[in-house]
This record gives C-alpha cells, structure tokens and sequence, in this order.
C-alpha cells in the first residue's frame, strides 16, 4: 500500500469551507426543507425507489444509444461498456460527478470527485447487491468560461493555454497545444513516469480534434479499470427528452419563481451561490452561447440580431433542441432528466447552489438527488509527517491561516508569555468600575471613560503585536521552517487539492496513485482526510 490515512480531520475544523456546508455536514435543522435525503447508506434505499417510479425505459434506451454513439470514438474497458449496457435495466442507477473541461484535469481535486464517485457506486452494491450502481463523470462541455479551464498549476508554476474563445469549450480546437506540450515536457525531466505523463498529454491533445474529446480520453485512461461513464449531454438525442422542461422555461420562467423564494429564505443564514434569471437558458451554435432574453414582445438571443415569436421558437426547439443550453440553475435539472441518478457528489460550492434547486424540483415533479460532498483530502511524505512532528505541529494547526499559525506557535515556543488576554480582563474589570462610578455620579464622564478604555485596549494589543514581531526575529529560524512546511502543505496559503494538479504526484507514485486513493478515501465518512505515504 502507497497511502495510508494517517488522520482526519473535520471540514469544520480545517477553516477552509462555509458555514453552510458545514451546517449540512451536522444536519443542521434549519437546512432541512433544501434537501432531500441526508448522504447515509440507508438512506439510498427509499431514492433508489423513488427513481424507479419516475424514470422510464425510454429514458433508459435513449441514454445507452447515445453513449454507445459516444464511446464509439475510444478505446474503452470491458467494465465501462458492461455498464453502459447495464443502464438499460431498470435496476441500474448511476451516482453522478461533474467537473469542467479543465486543461490535463486542472486542480487535484478532479481526481477526488471521480474516486468519491467510484467508491460510492461499490459500497451502494455492497449494500443493496440485488442493484447495479453506475459511476458518472459528468462533463461540462457546453460551459463558456475559458478563462476558468485554460490552465493548470505544476510545482508553482502556471501552465496556461492563450488563445481567442467563442461558444461551448467542448468544441474549441486544439491549437496551440502543441507548444504547450514541448513545454511541459520539459518540466517534467526524466523518468518512466513522466514518460506516462509526456504520453498521456500528448495522446489526450495532440491526436484528437476538440476539447470534449481531449477530456473524455484523459478521464477514460485514467479511471477506465474502474468502470467510469463519461458523458457529453451536448447531445440531440438526449435533449430532445429535455423538451418540455425547457418549454416550461421559456414561457412560465418556474425557475425564476422558485429559486428567487429558496434564495429569499436561504439569505437569511448564508451566502447565496447562484441568482437565477429570468430565462435560464443559452442559444448553442457552432462559436456561439449567448443567453436567451425575453424582450419586447419577443425571444431574443443577447449580442445578435436572432429572434423569435412564441410559435417560432418552439418550432426552433423541436427541430433543434441541441441549441437550447441549459445554464448553472438548470443543468442539475436536465442530468437528472436524463439520467438515473441518485446522488450528485461535488465540491462545498456546488453543493451550495444545488440548495438552491429543491424547491424548483418539486414544482417540476422531478427527484432531487442526494447531495454528497466530495473526498478531499491532504498528500503529505513521510518525511513531512515527521518534520511536523519535529515541530510540534498538529494536524488542527497546519491547517491554520499563515499568521494565525505563525502566531500560535511563536506563543507556544516562546520563553516570554505574549498572551495579553489575562491583562485585557483584568484592563476591562477595571473600566467597568469607572463606568460604574460615572454613572452614578456624572453621566458626562461616560464617553471620555469608554474612550479611555478603548484607547487602553488598543494599546495592549499593539504592545502584543510588537513583542510577537520581535519574537519572530529571535525565533527567525523556527518560523522560517514552520512557514516552509505550511507551505509546501498548503501551495500560496491554499488547499493542496485546490492548487496542485495530479501530475506532480503521479510523477512521484504512477500508476499507484489512483489505485491507492481509491483504496484510502471513504465518501461517506464526511471527513477531510490526510494521507502519509
């Protein structure tokens, strides 16, 4: 074994996610009525049900055509097709997760949501055998957001795509990539396993003729052994069963009704995600997405002169229901409309605004799936783990603000107590005596006292903070190799998952770095996970 989990850690705990993620993970109940089932094995039986009544066979045929349509093009593992042809028997469900079309994966955490993923559909079959379960990547080919997807962070450094973008990412050309390839193989020295790397680049963008292809080969290699389904929903076939929802759309805006009164409850206790418009959809063509307005008596599609009347547009729709592009509000609603899903996995953000939909579902009478927050997880060496150790470094701390972690540890191995809290008690005990005092004698007094105590207080915390700057001169040494190891933990003071990308550590561990996360990360353990090789 390459990993083991040397520890967990709350998503609480680590400081790196919202208060709202953080209230689902507790099962707050003031979040009740924005989902449907809480993320528990036994909770899946009652889904499963309840997407059996409602998803048809039909559904089922159109859905293993186009994949099979799909998968044409590649070269495929013998369990992703026996899955595919499985999604045609009404005991075959699939747990879905999505992710953008990000340049050779983009953030370490593309992999984490395929393994929560894969992991899930094999403790879902251990659980309920007498069903087949169905690992989905999702990807977001019909996304316009270049900018977002067009690099990917190696060992520090940003690898980055420059070029011009119109329309869906999916169909953008491969050019330029070239020269993006002999740079990054240069990076990646030598070595079998940067070879796999320079091979694994090279066939995903040089030898295929758009992004949605590049992507799906990619995913396809690496997680092929494990049964994964890949889908491209930009897809004739499966939106024309989208049809009627998007009507409804058009012409009676629910979306916009119901999302507007979820986020009007919502905002009281968090950030809202997502603001729904009145029109949720975009018009798709060959380098055009632009959002559909409703203006002036008319349908009309923003930054061009393409419009309809009423009749027109769902004469538009029926023969073309592949240009009509669902937006953030209602793609969860067409994967759930095509799919037989039972539960989304994805990061804190995405769950956030799928809180937003329930309400919206139900009004369409579609199943709201299970929301499961994805594994994420921190890769540290052997040699890291006892460098913190050396250190006296928790697990709770290094996951600390840089100055709050700095702080915290100059206090602690400081000879010199630099904790003035005790004295700011003892300061604001005083004060409330003189308050007190003026009160019962001058009332007048009142604003010079309480200007006096703030003017006190500020001056112990300034003191504080000039002992601690003159600690860490002292202790330049130990702060320097505190901030060293949080740093390479913790890439320009952010989640490793969120800043590296997986080719620096497969470089390290190769082919055993899928098999070994797969083998480490528990979906349903709800915990932030620290892996030691």
């Amino acid at each position: 074994m390459l990993f083991m989990v040397s520890d967990c850690i709350s998503f609480k705990d680590t400081g790196y996610f919202s208060s709202l993620i953080c209230d689902y993970l507790e099962e707050n109940p003031k979040l009740n009525s924005f989902y449907h089932r809480f993320p528990r094995l036994e909770n899946f039986k009652e889904q499963i049900e309840e997407k059996a009544s409602s998803f048809k066979g039909e559904s089922r045929k159109v859905l293993v055509d186009s994949l099979k349509q799909h998968y044409k093009s590649f070269d495929t593992s013998d369990l992703t097709l026996a899955h595919i042809d499985a999604l045609i028997e009404d005991k075959t469900f699939t747990v879905t997760t999505g992710h953008q079309l990000n340049l050779f994966t983009g953030p370490l955490y593309f992999l984490y949501k395929i393994v929560s993923a894969i992991n899930l559909a094999k403790s879902l079959k251990v659980c309920y055998p007498e069903y087949n379960f169905v690992p989905v990547y999702w990807m977001a080919t019909e996304d316009h957001d270049f900018d977002e997807i067009n690099y990917f962070n190696y060992k520090g450094k940003k690898v980055q795509w420059s070029r011009s973008s119109h329309g869906a990412v999916g169909e953008l050309s491969l050019d330029g990539l070239e020269a993006i390839f002999n740079s990054f193989s240069k990076e990646l020295g030598i070595g079998k396993h940067a070879d796999a790397l320079r091979d694994l680049f090279k066939d995903a963008y040089l030898k295929h003729s758009n992004l949605a292809d590049a992507t799906h080969y990619l995913a396809n290699e690496l997680f092929k052994d494990y049964g994964l389904v890949i889908i491209d929903a930009n897809s004739k076939e499966l939106k024309r069963q989208f049809i009627p929802f998007v009507e409804e759309e058009l012409f009676n805006q629910v979306a916009f009704k119901n999302v507007s009164e979820t986020n009007e409850m919502l905002s009281s206790s968090y950030n809202i995600q997502v603001n729904p418009r009145e029109i949720n959809l975009f018009y798709l063509t060959e380098n055009l997405r632009e959002r559909i307005v409703f203006e002036d008596g008319f349908f009309k599609v923003l930054h061009t002169d393409i419009q309809w009347n009423k009749e027109d547009i769902q004469k538009e729709l029926m023969a073309h229901p592949e240009r009509f592009s669902p937006n953030v509000i209602m793609r969860p609603l067409y994967q759930e409309v095509i799919l037989p899903n039972l539960c989304y996995i994805g990061g804190g953000g995405e769950l956030a605004y799928w809180f937003q939909l329930k309400q919206f579902f139900n009004s369409v009478n579609v199943p709201f799936p299970i929301l499961l927050l994805r594994n994420s997880a921190l890769i540290q060496t052997k040699q890291q783990l006892n460098k913190l150790e050396k250190l006296n470094i928790s697990n709770e701390e290094i996951f600390l603000k840089r100055d709050a972690f700095i702080n915290k540890k100059i206090r602690e191995i400081s000879n010199i107590n630099i904790d003035f809290s005790r004295q700011e008690e003892h300061l604001k005990t005083q004060f409330e005596e003189l308050i007190e005092l003026a009160t019962q004698t001058d009332k007048s007094f009142l604003g010079a006292v309480k200007a006096q105590e703030k003017k006190q207080l500020n001056g112990l915390k300034n003191l504080e903070k000039r002992l601690l700057k003159a600690q860490k001169k002292t202790l330049a040494d130990q702060v320097a190799r505190m901030a060293s190891i949080q740093e390479q933990l913790f890439p320009s003071q952010s989640l490793q998952e969120r800043r590296a990308n997986f080719s620096e550590f497969y470089l390290e561990y190769g082919e055993q770095l899928i098999p070994n996360l797969i083998a480490n990360l528990e979906p349903l353990e709800l915990k932030f996970s620290i892996l030691t090789l």
